[in-house]
């Protein structure tokens, strides 16, 4: 209960949590909200504020409950006849809440007086928005019963208070203490109702979340001086440069400037329009230093909500600016070099997996989005482009200069060309991990898997979407990978923009975190992109990839048809210089930084064609009758060609292509160390499960080591270590680690055999799996830390435990996500490593996990 002392200020009863906001009353963020907590800090600091009463979570949610609080005591406090307004206090503002409600207080008593005061029409004005905000929003009534309703603001009040007579079957209610109950009684139930909490709790806010509600004193802003009302702030929402911004309305233009579809006056002198510095030069001074002062003593970028009355200012409220990470960015690092707030909490103030926007086209978030279908965001970004069906059909639009989005069931190695030269990629099925989904986020390509609700018809060359909309090849779409909607048409893009505020928070973030990051790196260009992004060298190189280009494509199947191992080994002869120039490239680009080259993993069945026509230009091609061809694609295939004949399975049965392979990687190092910093590669073993699958691997590799330096009379070093991909190499880390350098998780594989799970197809019903909470989030998004977590705990636990000085790291797809970096420097794993594109999302990642540290 709110009660008056002698001196007609307001004291507080605990038990009612009714507070006048002074500043020393206890309020809090965690009881009475985040706008009444920062109301506070602006009387602090002595600003002019207009008195304000806080409500605390409990207040309101007996409200709610239908315990209505002593409203004449609460209504006193305010002086004779005041108008209020009511406004939302939830903990965190973007948990939302019910708008405000203004004019509390306007009835016909209220409208004699001010009549005489601001003028009739003016008067009116306020009564009637009040009419109609009350009846809308808090009686709950049919907008449209004022659709008829006057523009004249005299004549159109009285029809809207006829109006609400004749729909509620009662006059307007005229008594201040019953429109603020009736106000704060529909914004309580308002805020427990089902659809507001489910839209709260999908922005992250707990279940049981708590509303506040600050009663204020209108400052009217009318008056026969210069009056108005509007927001300011000192900076950009969008870019974070300095730029003062907001919107103006004058008493003397409002109305005018809405009649004609304004929303604002300018702030600033602008040749289209009165400002407000024009109108009002010393109130704009004083909103400025206003604003320099919630900057420097509130330590963040404010808005301040003003009224100006007569000349005079008042702030309503004042809440942190709307930020984009792109905006967040330039804020943290500005407030951070004018010593305001500190580097770490500059890092802290920034979300890791925002940095997409700043790395990634984006879709403009302020332009309609004609939304066809939704799939899985696999890889960020945005793109748009005429839809193709084939990897050749990419090719031939990149060579036209047109931009495609490249549609295809589910993407293969041998897309690997249509890909690069797509702008986008869209498939029908697919996970987090499907090969279109990694592809996609490591050369930075936009990327929506397991559209299921599409109907990919490839034979008729169309797409038909949920609403019956069908798209025909050469039509335009706009993939947003972010998100992960398909959109029709080509939609406005911003750019990505990484400037020198990103560059600077990237530089703290490396000053401060302590666990390497490195990126998975395929291509010079992956390694290029990687070099830019500060990666600490490659920490997969999958060598596969190198194999689908068409000079080597042919080269790599002669092999799988030969007969003998000198033959294997003379097919292979001609890929070997190619191998060595890719290597070379790879050292050169990274400047000494470490590059771990996986060894060759795929099965051989995916160089082989799988259609008659393939098979036919196969024979030819190798002057081969097409039953020998036909009979040998049919001997590779496999029931389940990803726990068959690939990784050290091949390197022990096939030695000829680890051969080789060894050999252009150890040539490539004498080479690229001639010319610059030192090489030390390090060669990773796929697939992995007995400890003597190693041994045989690595006594081979050792003889091409030897053999190389034989032949060139050159010494050089290498490292050589083990992909954890199976349950059983996780278990037995204690018998493989000593005999490698380094232990590296490829979590894709890892997760797809502890789960049990096809990565490729698991998206049909991931999403049904966590809505009905069988596993709390994808296992192939977010890190399963009590299931596969508990496989590198132990391998790690049990390889140190054997090589003290044993190397750990993780190099699958999770290796970019804050969760699994945390995971990660727990278990003392040496670095990370992702798609060139998530590095600096997990520099910063790892930076803000120092600081906690640091912290506590």
């Amino acid at each position: 209960m709110l009660h008056l002392n002698n001196t007609g200020a307001a004291v507080q009863h605990s038990e009612d949590h009714i507070t006048l906001i002074t500043p020393d009353a206890p309020l809090a963020a965690e009881t009475h909200g985040g706008r009444a907590k920062c109301l506070q800090r602006l009387v602090r600091l002595d600003l002019p504020v207009p008195r304000t009463v806080a409500l605390s979570f409990e207040a309101v949610h007996r409200i709610a409950a239908g315990e209505a609080p002593d409203m004449g005591d609460l209504v006193r406090g305010f002086g004779d006849e005041p108008l209020l307004c009511v406004r939302p206090s939830s903990e965190d503002p973007d948990w939302g809440g019910p708008g405000a409600v203004l004019n509390i207080g306007m009835n016909d008593a209220s409208y004699v007086v001010l009549s005489d005061r601001i003028g009739k029409a003016a008067a009116a004005e306020l009564y009637l928005r009040f009419v109609q905000a009350f009846a809308i929003h808090v009686a709950r009534l049919d907008p449209d019963m004022f659709d008829d309703v006057s523009d004249d603001p005299i004549e159109g009040l009285g029809q809207a208070l006829r109006a609400y007579e004749e729909e509620t079957e009662e006059p307007f209610p005229q008594e201040t203490s019953v429109q603020l109950l009736e106000v704060l009684r529909s914004m309580a139930r308002a805020w427990e109702g089902t659809t507001a909490r489910l839209l709260r709790q999908a922005k992250g806010a707990p279940v049981d979340a708590g509303l506040g509600l600050v009663v204020q004193e209108m400052a009217y802003g009318l008056g026969k001086g210069e009056c108005g009302s509007g927001v300011m702030q000192l900076v950009n929402s969008t870019s974070g440069a300095r730029q003062i911004t907001g919107r103006y309305l004058s008493q003397s233009q409002g109305r005018e400037a809405l009649s004609q579809g304004a929303d604002s006056l300018y702030l600033e002198r602008d040749p289209r329009g009165p400002s407000l510095e024009e109108l009002a030069p010393e109130a704009f001074a004083k909103l400025k230093d206003y604003l320099d002062i919630m900057r420097v003593k509130l330590r963040a970028e404010m808005q301040a909500e003003f009224t100006i009355e007569n000349g005079e200012v008042f702030l309503l409220d004042g809440v942190r600016v709307s930020r984009n990470a792109r905006s967040a960015v330039a804020i943290s690092v500005a407030l951070a070099e004018d010593g305001i707030i500190t580097r770490e909490e500059a890092l802290m103030r920034v979300e890791p997996r925002g940095l997409n926007e700043l790395l990634h086209r984006q879709i403009d978030p302020e332009a309609p989005r004609d939304a066809l279908a939704r799939g899985i965001p696999a890889s960020p970004g945005a793109a748009s482009g005429r839809i193709v069906f084939t990897a050749n059909e990419a090719q031939a639009a990149e060579a036209r200069g047109e931009a495609c989005i490249l549609v295809r069931r589910e993407t293969s190695p041998e897309d690997i060309r249509g890909m690069h030269a797509a702008a986008a990629i869209l498939t029908e099925r697919g996970g987090m991990t499907s090969h279109a989904a990694v592809i996609g986020r490591g050369i930075g390509l936009p990327c929506v898997v397991g559209a299921s609700e599409i109907r990919f018809q490839t034979k008729r060359r169309q797409l038909v979407f949920p609403d019956g909309r069908i798209l025909k090849e050469g039509e335009i779409i706009t993939i947003d990978g972010t998100n992960g909607e398909v959109l029709a048409g080509e939609a406005p893009m911003l750019e990505a923009a990484r400037d020198e505020s990103f560059q600077t928070l990237m530089n703290w973030a490396d000053d401060i975190r302590d666990i390497a990051v490195r990126a998975n790196a395929d291509t010079p260009a992956d390694a290029e992109v990687a070099r830019n992004f500060r990666a600490q060298g490659i920490g997969l190189c999958r060598t596969e990839h190198m194999f689908f280009e068409l000079d080597r494509l042919t080269p790599m199947r002669e092999m799988i048809f030969a007969n003998s191992s000198e033959d294997r080994a003379a097919a292979l002869e001609v890929l070997l210089p190619m191998q060595r120039a890719d290597f070379i490239d790879l050292f050169r680009i990274m400047q000494g930084q470490p590059v771990c080259i996986r060894l060759f993993d795929p099965p051989l069945h995916e160089f082989l064609p799988t259609d008659r026509t393939g098979m036919r230009e196969l024979a030819e091609a190798l002057d081969l009758p097409l039953s020998d061809v036909t009979r040998r694609v049919e001997a590779l295939g496999e029931y389940n060609p990803m726990l068959g004949m690939r990784g050290v399975r091949l390197g022990i049965t096939v030695p000829e292509i680890y051969d080789m392979q060894a050999r252009a990687i150890f040539e490539a190092t004498i080479a690229a160390s001639h010319e610059g910093e030192p090489v030390v590669p390090e060669i990773m073993i796929p697939l992995v499960s007995a400890c003597r699958e190693v041994e045989l691997v690595k006594a081979r590799i050792d003889a091409v080591a030897v053999a190389v330096r034989a032949e060139t009379g050159q010494d050089f070093t290498y490292r050589l270590g083990v992909m954890v991909e199976t349950p059983r190499a996780a278990l037995r880390a204690d018998e493989i680690a000593p005999q490698v350098a380094f232990l590296s998780f490829g979590t894709n594989d890892l997760t797809q055999m502890t789960y049990g799970l096809s990565r490729d197809d698991a998206g049909r019903f991931m999403s049904a799996y966590v809505q009905q909470g069988v596993y709390p989030e994808d296992p192939f998004h977010t890190l399963d830390v009590e299931g596969v977590g508990e496989l590198l705990s132990i391998a790690a636990e049990r390889g140190r435990g054997a090589k003290k000085d044993l190397v750990l790291s993780i190099c699958g797809e999770h290796g970019g996500s804050p969760e699994s970096i945390a995971f990660c420097r727990a278990a003392g794993f040496d670095y990370v490593s992702c798609s060139p594109f998530r590095v600096p999302v997990a520099r910063l990642a790892a930076a803000q996990l120092a600081v906690k540290d640091r912290i506590g």
